[in-house]
């Protein structure tokens, strides 16, 4: 047989009584029909450890196991190509710093710089995003998002820069899609989206639009900052290494809100706004 391992998340199990079973990588079980007396053989050459060539029979059952895509080649990490590995990661050290170990793990060269500023938050220029030409920028903040502050950020994309974010808003925590083309999902768009889908706009827009008062601050634990670091990390490797996505929502096309007091992940779907036409003028 060409292939005679099981990938990875497939598992066998012998059931008391009832032969054997497979577990699917959707948590699934389903029964195995093999030859009598060939269980163990059927095991031991799915676990790699028999070189003998199968028999007939034996051959059968692992061929369906092939066509039903439970077997692969020696499993194989995938790499992070080259000209994706400088990240830059900009905000709060609480979650750049996990972010980068993540990042550095994984194959990807993360750097960490201060953020640009400028008299105002609209006054980050693309230019000084562009600075020693990354392949991603991950703006990160330990709050909400000042108005302006991503304007300029938002043009990434259109540089063949990609474009990642997350942010927090009291307990509430959101991962906005990964955007690699001009096609993709802006912060911009996010805000956009969010405000159209609340009846209370005008509270959420003066919100992020402060002053806000509060009394003890709601802080990022370091539980809830390893797992939003981890969620960055997950994005920018399927950005890099461009793994099909196999459920939920397509990664450019979701928002991720994260409770920050359970660690519960909720998705959700979102899409780019499409450009307004203008009015047409009419003469006098």
């Amino acid at each position: 047989m060409s292939r005679s391992r099981l990938v990875p998340g497939v598992e066998i199990v012998a059931v008391p009584g009832r032969g054997l079973a497979v577990r699917t990588t959707e948590g699934e079980f389903l029964s195995v029909r093999t030859p009598e007396g060939d269980e163990s053989a059927l095991l031991s050459l799915l676990s790699g450890t028999d070189s003998a060539p199968p028999d007939k029979e034996l051959r059968r059952v692992v061929r369906a196991f092939e066509e039903a895509g439970y077997l692969a080649d020696e499993p194989q990490l995938p790499q992070w190509p080259a000209d994706r590995r400088d990240i830059r990661l900009l905000g709060a050290p609480a979650l750049t710093r996990p972010l980068a170990v993540h990042l550095a793990a994984l194959g990807a060269e993360p750097r960490t710089t201060p953020a640009p500023t400028g008299p105002g938050p609209s006054r980050v220029e693309i230019e000084d995003l562009l600075d020693e030409s990354p392949a991603a920028v991950v703006w990160c903040l330990d709050g909400p998002v000042p108005d302006g502050l991503w304007e300029a950020a938002d043009q990434l994309p259109e540089h063949e820069v990609a474009w990642l974010r997350c942010h927090r808003e009291g307990w509430q925590a959101y991962i906005e899609p990964l955007a690699a083309t001009s096609g993709d999902v802006t912060a911009a768009h996010v805000r956009a989206r969010r405000l159209a889908a609340t009846p209370a706009h005008r509270e959420l827009s003066a919100y992020w639009s402060g002053p806000r008062t509060s009394g003890a601050p709601a802080r990022l634990t370091v539980t809830a900052a390893a797992l939003l670091a981890a969620l960055l990390a997950d994005d920018l490797a399927r950005w890099a290494t461009a793994p099909p996505d196999t459920a939920g929502f397509p990664a450019r096309r979701r928002l991720r809100h994260v409770d920050l007091r359970t660690l519960t992940v909720t998705e959700h779907p979102v899409l780019p706004v499409p450009v307004v036409a203008s009015m047409p003028k009419k003469d006098g």
